[in-house]
């Protein structure tokens, strides 16, 4: 009865790695056959991407979700190609929670994040690549059943730190602190924005979007001349008062001490 139980065990373990597998390679041949064009903006990464609608999210029919549940660092190199080759204005790329679960140190995915960047630099320059932070896990606050998953906390920072400083002097690549933005007071991912400690609820795509329009705005008033007003508009804020108090909220300056400061 027990050799029937493990083989049973080590049965369930095999599909569900044939299907993860099967699943990956599905996607990976329906994106073969979907073009990519240089105004398309491409969300790149694993279930996190894949689990968003990015262009209602922001209102924007050029972008592009190429996520794929489960995806890691490693493999995700393998499937660049009908991006590359397309030269999109803009790659979002979230990576490397998968790896660290499986036992990939934080040293291996900034690597694999470098030969990205480094073959976009040389194939694609002039597309603008974002590179995000691995975010939070939590596996106290939920119930959370991706047990490999919230155990590398630590690893999540180190893997951040390393994946910031691979983007600092490179052209056209900024890195993107979301970790902070939906990090609680304890070090974890808010219990407000999910129900398994891994991937976002609704509410935490929208505290995604919230933090990813204040970047840009900072984007905008380092390397711009417009006024904060017209900024405020571009990121969709139709207060400049709520914009310069959000803009405070992240950054503890206002728009006008950021700009001065950044110069």
């Amino acid at each position: 009865m027990k050799k029937a139980i493990l083989f049973a065990a080590a049965l369930f373990v095999a599909v569900a790695s044939f299907a993860q597998n099967e699943y990956n390679y599905q996607k990976r041949s329906l994106f073969e056959q979907l073009p990519i064009r240089g105004n398309d903006i491409v969300f790149l990464g694993n279930s996190i991407t894949d689990g968003c609608e990015w262009a209602e999210l922001f209102n924007n029919r050029h972008i592009k979700n190429r996520g794929i549940s489960a995806d890691r660092s490693g493999w995700l190199l393998d499937r660049l190609d009908p991006i590359v080759n397309g030269h999109p204005k803009k790659l979002f790329l979230m990576i490397g929670t998968n790896d660290l679960a499986a036992g990939v140190s934080p040293e291996e995915v900034a690597a694999n994040i470098g030969k990205l960047l480094d073959r976009f630099a040389e194939e694609s320059p002039w597309t603008k690549i974002y590179v995000q932070s691995i975010l939070p896990v939590n596996g106290v606050d939920t119930k959370a059943k991706v047990k490999n998953h919230w155990k590398k906390g630590a690893e999540i920072i180190e893997a951040n730190k390393l994946i910031e400083a691979l983007c600092e002097g490179r052209k056209n690549v900024l890195y993107i602190d979301v970790y902070s933005a939906l990090v609680d007071q304890k070090g974890m991912l808010d219990q407000r924005y999910t129900n398994d400690g891994l991937h976002l609820m609704g509410e935490g795509y929208l505290a995604y979007f919230r933090r990813r329009r204040l970047e840009r705005a900072a984007e905008l008033l380092r390397t711009t001349p417009q006024r904060v007003q017209d900024i405020a508009a571009q990121v969709g804020y139709e207060s400049q008062g709520r914009f310069a108090q959000a803009f405070y909220d992240q950054f503890r300056l206002t728009p006008l001490e950021y700009r001065r400061l950044s110069k």
